[in-house]
């Protein structure tokens, strides 16, 4: 196994999937997490960070398999009263899940950065890994629709994702700074390769390819940067993915995931279900990998992980 460092960028169940194989086979020196946070909103007073705490809940153990989102043993008593008081329960916060909300808020209002905050929350939860906000500035993904724009966790959890997408929009992406640990990590002379999880690219990965210089940063990189396609075979494993492509007039396929990330993309990993596309594949000039991508078992989840840093190191840097 290379002992260069890595860093994968993260969003979502599918994103947090790779990333426990990746944790699996990489010590804590070796890999790091960026992770979005376009779907951070405040909610009942509280700041909720959605993609942070499904990556902490996955790495520690604690996420629950069964729902995909959210602790494994949750109780629901906050919700049951907050119901019976009229309260907004759209979002759904098991008690455990509560808790890190409060104590996440607290330590903003104190003062910290959400980038010291999380790195405090993940260690509190024996994770090794650093995890780092995509930026300590706020930004937020607006998911434009037929009907208007919508803030992205009243699309995708209040609306279940129904009202026909038009576009995206992170409001304050553009006064946004990217989060100087990753800039830092990206700088380091033994990066062996960036990583881009199975993650939805328009509202997982964007955000932070949203943020000033992002792009340019990963067309530049000194490494391979590589990505896993999260469609598979005509369809998203995961989330609203192959309905929004629909939608924007895309291809369901690997290829429109491709071609979106063509500006700096060295390598791709498609399944192996889809070697029918493998000629347009290889027109993009980008370097192609087949692999088993569906990860339903921890071994699937390692599997895939070594396939991305044997890719990495397959290709000429």
């Amino acid at each position: 196994m290379s002992t260069g460092r890595y860093l994968a960028i993260t969003g979502g169940v599918g994103g947090a999937k790779l990333a426990l194989g990746l944790s699996k086979i990489l010590p804590p020196e070796q890999l790091a997490f960026a992770v979005n946070t376009g779907d951070d909103f405040r909610h009942l007073g509280l700041l909720i960070s959605p993609d942070i705490d499904t990556l902490m809940y996955t790495l520690s153990g604690d996420n629950n398999t069964e729902t995909g989102w959210g602790r494994k043993g949750e109780s629901w008593q906050f919700m049951d009263a907050l119901a019976q008081l009229g309260g907004e329960t759209w979002f759904q916060l098991g008690d455990k899940d509560l808790a890190l909300h409060v104590e996440r808020t607290r330590r903003l209002a104190a003062g910290e950065s959400l980038t010291r905050c999380t790195s405090a929350l993940a260690a509190s939860l024996g994770i090794a890994h650093p995890i780092w906000p995509m930026s300590d500035d706020s930004v937020s993904t607006q998911v434009l629709t037929a009907g208007g724009p919508l803030a992205f966790q009243h699309y995708f959890v209040r609306d279940k994702c129904v009202p026909v997408v038009t576009g995206f929009a992170f409001q304050g992406s553009g006064n946004a700074r990217i989060n100087l640990e990753i800039l830092h990590w990206l700088d380091q002379p033994d990066l062996a390769g960036v990583i881009l999880c199975p993650s939805n690219p328009f509202v997982s990965i964007d955000p932070l390819l949203s943020l000033p210089g992002m792009r340019e940063r990963l067309a530049r990189c000194e490494a391979p940067v590589i990505a896993v396609s999260p469609i598979v075979a005509g369809a998203a494993i995961k989330g609203p993915a192959a309905k929004m492509m629909h939608e924007l007039s895309l291809p369901v396929s690997a290829t429109a995931v491709l071609r979106h990330y063509a500006d700096f993309l060295d390598g791709f990993i498609v399944d192996e279900r889809d070697s029918e596309l493998q000629a347009e594949l290889d027109s993009s000039g980008v370097a192609i990998k087949n692999a088993q991508t569906v990860m339903d078992s921890l071994e699937d989840r390692v599997a895939l992980a070594r396939v991305c840093v044997e890719f990495c190191a397959s290709l000429p840097f």
